[in-house]
This record gives structure tokens, C-alpha cells and sequence, in this order.
């Protein structure tokens, strides 16, 4: 195998941060090469700099043995390197095509449809292009994704967190179709927290921790919780912890219904019961209903028919979210970033903006920033979130487990009677996986009443009390914990 991608001693400083000190990196054609480390441990900065978007202060990027001067995305993408976001970047309104066409530009309609029906068929996957791209399931998008740069010529295919948002089969498939890309020729780099991709599906692994390189290895004589200690530094082992003490029922849905985009029904009938002291974990493939459940619980949504009920509050059903927030409602939103923070603000008034609306803070006329800064300063150390370097730097400079722990800091600030957490730990590397989910046992241990909904069936079966399955908008199946991995994922996919 040739050395398609080298970066030699690479180092980057934001301010006085070193985010990378003197980092090696070598990505060759025909395998795959996992990137691993925590939240914060400079991998998606060593992959900025291949892309182009950051320049290195120190060391050098060298492609098929020559060294390179990346000067942005555009000149990467000449160079054969393409990047799939874990968030991804397709217009809903366009259409396959022209999502294509728009990171191809200078090429006719004709020319790219016909390569990127070539390439799907060699990938094993069939396409329709004139399909809207905000009509496709999360899977077909990320193939989308993919066919964006290989018909741009990519050759250094860079996949950060590919299959955070799919289902556990979806990201079986999609692993079968890297190892054919690389077996096809391409240097695959697989950026990804999910140990068992590492294990099963590359060929070397690349593990950092705060901005250096820990180790270089291969699969063979590895296992999880080698790979975790390598990761953090020590041994984390999660295991099932049921509930001591189950309380009256907190939260109630009855008969519950809510239509979903484009006139289809995104929940029909839906009905269970929470009680304190529980978590109430809600598993399902992507795209079965779960983004309207939690928009209904919040009450982003009101549903068309059905009731929801709170102890103490009755019928909430046409209540807004600032009501039921008042009264005992937390949220951890699918989106940390869209919907849990405001990234342009402080962490400070990030922090502060229940307390404020509570009275804690100050009434409506004045703010007392020193004593939200207290708190803001004291929530932050409580919750571990690291990168914070001032309280009056943007949340949206966090990584994304401590941009996750500062929302949890938040949102449990009141100890809330009834908690909703949806993918809580999506994208999180090993260890603040397993602080969120520490914190979520803490709430339910305290008396609260939390409902899990995720698609990480690994993650629904760690923490859940009891499990109900959500399959085309029905909750048709519920389990008690321990329950068989197998009978949970087969109602996952029944069409009866």
C-alpha cells in the first residue's frame, strides 16, 4: 500500500490552546484507518488541516509522497480529498442532482448523473436522482453524501461519525460500502467513537488524546476495553442498573396522534405510562416517529388527537414548551447544537437563561450577571465541561460532549420532575457517553421520571427500566429490563 495522505509533526494553536502537538498521521490506499480519542483530542482539527480549512503552525501535509499547501476546501477537493460531515450539508429542496451538481460545479447535469449512477451501481446501492434530498431517509442521505465527493474524484474519503444517526443495520450496510470503497483503491479515514467500527470494520487505528497522537495499532489483539484505556487514559466499563424504587405515574400518553411531514402521520395512537423513578427507554430505526414524540412531549407539537399528562398538571396537551418547563419539565434536544445551545452567546447566559426566567437571576428590569457567572462557574466545574477557557467565550466553541454536559448542567439545574433526552449521547466519545448517562440514572434515582429515546439500541438497553418500540409511528411492543436484544430489534423492523 502507498502513503496517499501524510501529515508529519503537525501542530495547531487557537490562541494560547494547542489544540495538536506534533501530530503524524499516515492514510494509505486501500484501507481503512480508524481515528479515535475523546471529545476535544484534536481529531477533527488533524482532519480540518487535511481539508484545508486550518493551516498547520507547524509540520506538513504531504500527498503520494509530494508536500502540499492545502489553501481551502475547494483546492482539497482538486487534490482528491472529500469530507462527509457527520451533520450533513444537502439543500432539503433540491433534489439528489442538484445536490450533487452543487459540489461539482463547472459539469454538466448529464455528465454527473451519469457518474453518479455508475458509481452507486459499484457501490452496490441504487439511486433515484430526481427525488427531493429532504424526502430521503438519514441512510440514503449519507450515501448521497458519499456519491458528493466520489463523483468530484475524491480519493481520500474522510468519514466523520458516518453512522451517528443510523440505525444499527443502516450502519452495517454503510460499513460494508467503506470496505468497498477502500477495497476499490480510495485511503478511507473512519473518525468515530463507536469502538466496535474500529474493531471490525478498518485496518489500522489511530487513537489521540489532548492534541498528540497516544498510539498507532491494528484490530488484532485489541479489544473494548484496551481501546477505552488507550482512549481515556482508564477502564470504563457501563453496566445495566435497574431502578431500586418506582413511584406513581409522572407522565402519560394516551391515544396520542400527530401528523408528520409532508401529510403522513408521524405518531398514530401512541400510548404509555412514566412513572418517577423510571427511565422509560423508547427504541426505533431513525425516521419511525421519534423527532414528533419528542417535539409532542416538549410541546413544540400539539398533537391532532390523544391526551398528554403530567402529575399534578392534568391534560398538558395544548400547554407550550415554556409552560411545562416551569413546571418541572427538562430537555436534552436531539440537536446540542441547533436546539440546546444558542452558539453565538455565552456559556454564561447559556447557562443562566432557565435560571433567569425563573427569577433567579434578577427580576425582568435587572440582570445579576455576577451571580449567574457563580453559577455558570460552579455548573462547569460540577459537570466537568472542559474547553471552557472564559464564561464569556461563544457555546459554540465547545466540543460536543462538553457542549452536551453544559446542557445537562442546565437543564437539571431544578432537579425536573420529568426529563427528556433524546440520542443524549450521540456523536460523544466513551467517557462523556458515560457522564450523561451517569447524570440521567442520578435524575431517575432522585425520584424523576425520564424518558430515553435514541436510536442506539446498545444505549436504550444500558439504561432503560422498561423499553416500548416505536416502529411507523405506533408503539407497538414494550419490554421490561433485562429484556433479549434480539426481540427488541426484530420489533424494530416488523412490518406486521
Amino acid at each position: 500500500m502507498t502513503d496517499t495522505l501524510t501529515l508529519s509533526s503537525v501542530s495547531k494553536s487557537f490562541g494560547g490552546f494547542r489544540a495538536l502537538d506534533t501530530v503524524d498521521f499516515v492514510a494509505r490506499a486501500g484501507e481503512v484507518h480508524a481515528l479515535l480519542g475523546e471529545n476535544g483530542a484534536g481529531k477533527s482539527t488533524l482532519m480540518n488541516i487535511a481539508c484545508g480549512l486550518y493551516a498547520p503552525d507547524e509540520g506538513h501535509v504531504a500527498i503520494d509522497g509530494k508536500t502540499v499547501r492545502i489553501s481551502g476546501a475547494r483546492d482539497a477537493a482538486a487534490r482528491g480529498i472529500g469530507m462527509v460531515h457527520q451533520h450533513f450539508k444537502l439543500v432539503p429542496a433540491f433534489s439528489v442532482l442538484e445536490n450533487i451538481m452543487l459540489f461539482n460545479p463547472g459539469r454538466s447535469p448529464a455528465e454527473v448523473a451519469g457518474k453518479a449512477q455508475d458509481l452507486a451501481r459499484q457501490m452496490g446501492f441504487e439511486i433515484s436522482l430526481s427525488d427531493k434530498a429532504g424526502t430521503l431517509g438519514v441512510a440514503e442521505q449519507q450515501r448521497i453524501e458519499i456519491l458528493k465527493v466520489l463523483v468530484a474524484g475524491a480519493r481520500i474519503i474522510i468519514l466523520d461519525e458516518p453512522t451517528a444517526v443510523l440505525s444499527p443495520e443502516e450502519g452495517r450496510m454503510l460499513m460494508g460500502l467503506v470496505r468497498k470503497l477502500a477495497e476499490a483503491g480510495s485511503a478511507v479515514i473512519l473518525v468515530t467513537h463507536k469502538l466496535h467500527e474500529a474493531l471490525h470494520h478498518s485496518d489500522r487505528i489511530t487513537v489521540m488524546r489532548g492534541g498528540r497522537k497516544i498510539s498507532e495499532t491494528t484490530p488484532e489483539g485489541m479489544d473494548p476495553a484496551s481501546l477505552t484505556t488507550l482512549i481515556v487514559g482508564e477502564q470504563i466499563i457501563e453496566k445495566p442498573q435497574l431502578s431500586k424504587a418506582v413511584g406513581p405515574i409522572e407522565v402519560e400518553l394516551e391515544n396520542v396522534t400527530l401528523g408528520g411531514e409532508a401529510g403522513r402521520k408521524g405518531l398514530v395512537d401512541v400510548s404509555f405510562r412514566v412513572r418517577r423513578g423510571e427511565i422509560y427507554g423508547v427504541a426505533g430505526v431513525s425516521g419511525n416517529g421519534q423527532n414528533e414524540l419528542s417535539a409532542a412531549i416538549m410541546g413544540l407539537s400539539f398533537p391532532s388527537s390523544g391526551r398528554i399528562g403530567m402529575n399534578g398538571l392534568g391534560d398538558v396537551s395544548k400547554r407550550g414548551p415554556g409552560y411545562r418547563r416551569r413546571h418541572g419539565l427538562g430537555c436534552i434536544p436531539v440537536d446540542r447544537y441547533s436546539h440546546g445551545l444558542a452558539g453565538r452567546i455565552s456559556v454564561t447566559d447559556n447557562y443562566a437563561v432557565n435560571g433567569a426566567m425563573a427569577g433567579a437571576y434578577g427580576g425582568w428590569g435587572f440582570f445579576k450577571r455576577g451571580l449567574a457567572q457563580a453559577a455558570a462557574r460552579e455548573a462547569v466545574a460540577a459537570y466537568d465541561v472542559q474547553g471552557v477557557r472564559s464564561l464569556g467565550q461563544r457555546a459554540g466553541l465547545l466540543s460536543g460532549g462538553n457542549a452536551q454536559k453544559l446542557v445537562i448542567a442546565r437543564e437539571f439545574e431544578g432537579a425536573p420532575r420529568v426529563v427528556l433526552a433524546h440520542s443524549p449521547s450521540r456523536g460523544l466519545d466513551v467517557r462523556a457517553g458515560a457522564a450523561v448517562h451517569e447524570r440521567l440514572r442520578a435524575a431517575r434515582d432522585r425520584g424523576a421520571a425520564v424518558i430515553l429515546i435514541s436510536d442506539d439500541l446498545d444505549e436504550i438497553m444500558l439504561l432503560s427500566d422498561r423499553i416500548g418500540v416505536l416502529n411507523s409511528g405506533r408503539l407497538t411492543r414494550e419490554f421490561k429490563a433485562p429484556a433479549e436484544r434480539g426481540d427488541i430489534g426484530a420489533a424494530m423492523v416488523s412490518h406486521e
